[in-house]
């Protein structure tokens, strides 16, 4: 439902989180001023202060859970676009050993898949429709290239073979690796759990500060401040491919310029 956030500009994510915190603690704060000013006031002025810091564990761990979750996600593509990028450079350079025709076959190979990702799937990964169903014809034929050498010919050594069919190997695995982690967010549930506890907790600073509207307003403000600026990191990062802070293929265009691939 709010697939589109992340792809927003980073200051347009905080204003929605500002703006959004700022309706939902202006309508806590007129129905426990409401509480406050009914029969029910003194029982609600009682409520004791003691009762905010468990809710704001509560609220701190909740947030340190989906933050793990987040950043752990993208790190883990990061370093998975690192890695394919590694693997296709060490492919280019085995090339170096193939013959003439299988080297030319194998560098174009290369160079249409970094051009597949570029323009094709990293695309799809912003917008999470990437899958895994098809696997990538280009880096299929350079396998099947690299399988098909015969070392006792003497045109390729045993180790070459061995290396260059590796990196290709190794390559398939990364991409894998970042196609299934672009499809990695926080669900609905999570989100509607934040918010809960969110809203919970404001509503609890209402009350413990009901006896003082000057109090529960900077109280209640400052909190939802506070969730804002964690709303603006999640939703920022939620996606790992995705938005102003989002991953891009800078890795693999290098190895696409680089001398060995550029010409091919």
């Amino acid at each position: 439902m709010f697939d589109w956030i992340p792809n927003l500009p980073v200051v347009v994510i905080a204003l929605l989180a500002l703006a959004g915190m700022a309706l939902i603690t202006l309508a806590i704060y007129a129905l426990v001023m409401r509480l406050a000013e009914s029969e029910r006031a003194e029982a609600v002025q009682a409520l004791s202060p003691g009762m905010l810091p468990p809710m704001g564990i509560l609220f701190a761990l909740i947030v340190g859970f989906l933050a793990v979750g987040v950043w752990g996600n993208v790190d883990s593509a990061e370093e998975a676009v690192s890695n394919e990028a590694s693997a296709l450079r060490s492919a280019a350079i085995l090339t170096d050993d193939l013959p003439s025709d299988v080297r030319v076959r194998v560098r174009a190979d290369i160079r249409r898949q970094i051009e597949n990702a570029v323009n094709d799937e990293w695309p799809a990964m912003e917008e999470q429709r990437a899958t895994l169903s098809a696997v990538p014809a280009p880096l299929a034929d350079a396998l099947h290239v690299a399988l098909r050498l015969d070392p006792q010919s003497g045109d390729v050594g045993a180790e070459t073979q061995r290396q260059l069919v590796g990196s290709v190997q190794d390559a398939l695995a990364a991409r894998r690796e970042r196609i299934f982690l672009s499809q990695e967010d926080i669900n609905a549930v999570k989100w509607l759990g934040l918010l809960s506890l969110a809203a919970l907790t404001l509503v609890g600073i209402g009350l413990v500060h009901s006896g003082n509207r000057t109090t529960t307003r900077l109280a209640m403000g400052l909190f939802a401040a506070a969730v804002a600026v964690v709303i603006t990191m999640l939703a920022a990062e939620n996606e790992p491919f995705a938005g102003q802070l989002g991953i891009n293929p800078d890795l693999l265009e290098q190895v696409l310029n680089g001398p060995r691939l550029s010409g091919a």
